[in-house]
């Protein structure tokens, strides 16, 4: 069973959200028709996918900016570099950013494994178990499909940020890599690295710190957060919260889910994320409205929350209506 205080810790909003900076790509020029449409060939998108040769233009268009930022140079030269890429990875990316069903079936099927495999990888050198390498990789799906709105309100996907100059195996692994050394240096914050006990290593400099004493109001910004969260799980459809009883509790796979609840294990993943990206919209807005708590309250009591969760909500993940 996985721990029940990273489970609750996912349904929270991120401490800092990261801003998607607007779509300003390049135009291609007439002249560049045909390169992409060889290009749109060379892809082969599967007929079930609902990708246009428009939306893959963007996503060439995207590319080409982020290769020439100030302004594209000679038509021959944007067409070598555009032939260039991995085309059929770039059209995959494109067609599950845009939400396509079909598109995102083929990649759980294909690059879920692959996903997990690395992750296991990533966190041998530091003995992480199999259950955690699956945290690791699951993590990536809400942000892969856009759950997180942009400044602007829109739905925007990790995918967009995929240009297709490298294999997307390779460019999904450097993503697992960063998320992982994220991780690690928010627990860093927490958790002090300096072991007095240990004269092997050699000396490092840190600035001497003094012990804060502990917030008397933290109780109460963790009981509010606690009332919060089990009212969201309590709010929740009976079979939304069955699927995440299943994952969460009873520590089912994706795919045993699906079984169980007759939908194919991409469809589980995305409703998976999308119920999470729900109940951190309902505890937010539970603690500015009915709480009263300012910005910064709020900032507050999720970091409290993230440095410790000490209930357990077990009970109410796995209420069976």
């Amino acid at each position: 069973m996985q721990p029940v205080h990273l489970i609750l810790v996912s349904f929270l909003p991120e401490a800092v959200s990261r801003k998607m900076s607007a779509d300003k790509s390049h135009r291609f020029s007439p002249a560049l028709n045909s390169v992409v449409g060889r290009c749109w060939q060379m892809a082969s998108v599967p007929p079930g996918w609902n990708l246009t040769r428009e939306q893959f233009q963007r996503a060439l268009e995207r590319s080409a900016t982020r290769r020439f930022p100030d302004s594209l140079p000679d038509d021959r030269i944007v067409a070598g570099y555009l032939e260039s890429l991995h085309l059929s990875d770039l059209a995959l990316a494109c067609a599950c950013s845009a939400g396509d069903s079909a598109a995102w079936e083929y990649f759980i099927e294909h690059y879920r494994p692959e996903l997990y495999r690395a992750a296991r990888v990533i966190l041998s050198k530091s003995g992480g178990g199999a259950s955690k390498a699956r945290d690791l990789a699951d993590s990536l799906y809400a942000d892969l499909y856009g759950l997180r709105e942009s400044s602007d309100g829109s739905r925007r996907s990790l995918f967009d940020y995929f240009h297709g100059r490298s294999k997307l195996t390779t460019w999904l692994h450097a993503i697992l890599a960063q998320r992982h050394v994220d991780e690690i240096r928010r627990t860093q914050k927490i958790e002090s690295l300096d072991d007095p006990g240990n004269n092997d290593s050699e000396p490092t400099d840190l600035p001497e710190t003094k012990t804060a004493p502990p917030d008397p109001e933290r109780d109460a910004y963790l009981a509010m957060m606690q009332a919060c969260v089990t009212a969201a799980l309590r709010d929740l459809a009976p079979r939304d919260r069955l699927r995440l009883a299943y994952y969460y509790v009873d520590d089912l796979t994706l795919a045993q889910i699906g079984k169980l609840l007759g939908e194919h294990e991409a469809t589980v993943s995305r409703k998976l994320d999308r119920t999470q990206a729900d109940l951190r919209h309902c505890v937010e807005a539970a603690l500015r409205e009915e709480k009263k708590l300012s910005e910064a309250q709020l900032r507050l009591c999720f970091e409290y929350a993230r440095q410790q969760w000490p209930f357990d909500l077990t009970r109410a993940l796995s209420a069976r209506d």
